[in-house]
Protein backbone atom coordinates (compact mmCIF):
# COMPACT_ATOMS: atom_id res chain seq x y z
CA UNK A 1 0.00 0.00 0.00
CA UNK A 2 1.32 3.65 -0.96
CA UNK A 3 0.34 6.06 0.98
CA UNK A 4 0.49 10.07 0.06
CA UNK A 5 1.21 12.28 2.99
CA UNK A 6 2.60 15.71 3.91
CA UNK A 7 4.66 17.38 6.67
CA UNK A 8 2.51 19.95 8.69
CA UNK A 9 4.20 23.27 9.64
CA UNK A 10 6.07 23.62 12.76
CA UNK A 11 7.07 21.86 15.51
CA UNK A 12 4.55 19.92 17.87
CA UNK A 13 4.57 19.07 21.65
CA UNK A 14 2.74 16.03 23.51
CA UNK A 15 1.82 17.73 26.44
CA UNK A 16 0.45 15.91 29.90
CA UNK A 17 -1.98 17.36 32.55
CA UNK A 18 -3.58 15.84 35.41
CA UNK A 19 -6.48 13.92 34.61
CA UNK A 20 -9.25 16.20 35.96
CA UNK A 21 -7.46 19.40 34.04
CA UNK A 22 -9.78 21.56 32.08
CA UNK A 23 -8.63 21.56 28.48
CA UNK A 24 -6.36 24.67 28.18
CA UNK A 25 -6.77 27.68 25.78
CA UNK A 26 -3.40 26.99 24.46
CA UNK A 27 -4.06 23.45 23.38
CA UNK A 28 -6.13 24.24 20.74
CA UNK A 29 -4.43 26.58 18.16
CA UNK A 30 -2.64 25.75 14.69
CA UNK A 31 -3.08 22.88 12.44
CA UNK A 32 -3.53 20.64 14.70
CA UNK A 33 -4.93 19.91 18.39
CA UNK A 34 -6.10 16.18 19.76
CA UNK A 35 -7.22 15.95 22.88
CA UNK A 36 -7.07 12.88 25.04
CA UNK A 37 -8.55 12.29 28.76
CA UNK A 38 -7.96 9.28 30.34
CA UNK A 39 -9.00 8.05 33.89
CA UNK A 40 -5.08 8.73 34.92
CA UNK A 41 -3.98 11.64 32.41
CA UNK A 42 -4.73 14.67 29.84
CA UNK A 43 -2.64 14.51 26.80
CA UNK A 44 -2.60 17.07 24.28
CA UNK A 45 -0.55 17.09 21.33
CA UNK A 46 -0.57 20.85 19.85
CA UNK A 47 1.77 23.47 18.32
CA UNK A 48 4.92 23.55 20.74
CA UNK A 49 5.33 27.70 20.23
CA UNK A 50 1.14 27.46 22.11
CA UNK A 51 3.06 25.46 25.28
CA UNK A 52 3.53 27.48 28.08
CA UNK A 53 6.92 26.85 29.54
CA UNK A 54 6.25 25.45 32.89
CA UNK A 55 4.13 22.72 31.09
CA UNK A 56 4.95 19.20 31.27
CA UNK A 57 5.72 18.69 27.24
CA UNK A 58 7.55 16.65 25.44
CA UNK A 59 8.43 19.14 22.28
CA UNK A 60 10.37 18.76 18.94
CA UNK A 61 7.98 16.86 17.22
CA UNK A 62 7.29 16.51 13.37
CA UNK A 63 3.70 15.75 12.26
CA UNK A 64 3.07 13.84 9.23
CA UNK A 65 -0.30 14.34 7.81
CA UNK A 66 -1.60 11.19 6.06
CA UNK A 67 -3.76 12.31 3.15
CA UNK A 68 -6.74 10.94 3.86
CA UNK A 69 -9.92 10.33 3.96
CA UNK A 70 -9.78 6.63 4.83
CA UNK A 71 -12.92 4.38 5.90
CA UNK A 72 -12.95 2.31 8.33
CA UNK A 73 -13.03 -1.12 6.65
CA UNK A 74 -9.61 -0.35 5.18
CA UNK A 75 -7.32 -2.11 6.93
CA UNK A 76 -3.34 -1.90 7.68
CA UNK A 77 -2.84 1.89 6.42
CA UNK A 78 -1.16 2.87 9.80
CA UNK A 79 1.07 -0.34 9.57
CA UNK A 80 1.79 0.15 6.13
CA UNK A 81 3.09 3.94 7.20
CA UNK A 82 4.85 2.92 10.14
CA UNK A 83 6.56 -0.28 9.26
CA UNK A 84 9.57 1.40 7.28
CA UNK A 85 9.65 3.80 10.12
CA UNK A 86 10.33 0.66 12.83
CA UNK A 87 12.28 -0.65 10.66
CA UNK A 88 15.06 2.44 10.58
CA UNK A 89 14.96 2.56 14.55
CA UNK A 90 12.51 5.65 14.33
CA UNK A 91 10.54 6.32 17.13
CA UNK A 92 6.59 7.67 16.62
CA UNK A 93 3.49 8.81 18.55
CA UNK A 94 0.65 8.17 16.21
CA UNK A 95 -2.92 10.12 16.53
CA UNK A 96 -5.99 8.96 14.59
CA UNK A 97 -9.06 10.82 13.85
CA UNK A 98 -12.28 10.39 12.03
CA UNK A 99 -10.82 10.75 8.65
CA UNK A 100 -6.85 10.12 9.06
CA UNK A 101 -4.22 9.25 10.75
CA UNK A 102 -0.95 11.70 11.82
CA UNK A 103 2.38 9.99 12.90
CA UNK A 104 4.84 12.45 14.77
CA UNK A 105 8.41 11.56 14.67
CA UNK A 106 11.30 13.52 16.79
CA UNK A 107 13.15 16.31 14.83
CA UNK A 108 16.60 14.89 14.78
CA UNK A 109 15.26 11.64 12.95
CA UNK A 110 13.10 13.18 10.65
CA UNK A 111 15.17 12.71 7.71
CA UNK A 112 15.62 9.37 8.32
CA UNK A 113 12.04 8.77 8.60
CA UNK A 114 11.40 10.71 5.16
CA UNK A 115 14.05 8.71 3.65
CA UNK A 116 12.52 5.36 4.73
CA UNK A 117 8.77 6.55 3.72
CA UNK A 118 10.19 7.49 0.17
CA UNK A 119 12.56 4.33 0.03
CA UNK A 120 8.97 2.42 0.80
CA UNK A 121 7.27 4.16 -2.10
CA UNK A 122 5.31 6.64 -0.11
CA UNK A 123 5.24 10.42 -1.62
CA UNK A 124 5.78 13.58 0.32
CA UNK A 125 3.46 15.90 -1.50
CA UNK A 126 4.15 19.98 -0.58
CA UNK A 127 1.85 21.65 2.39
Amino acid sequence: MKLKFRCLHGKFGVCRLPANAAIPAWSQTGPLSSITRTNQELSVVCPEESVPPQQACEGGWICLKLEGPFSFSEVGILAAFIDPLRDEGVPIFAISTYNTDYVLVKEEVSRTALDALRKAGHELIPS
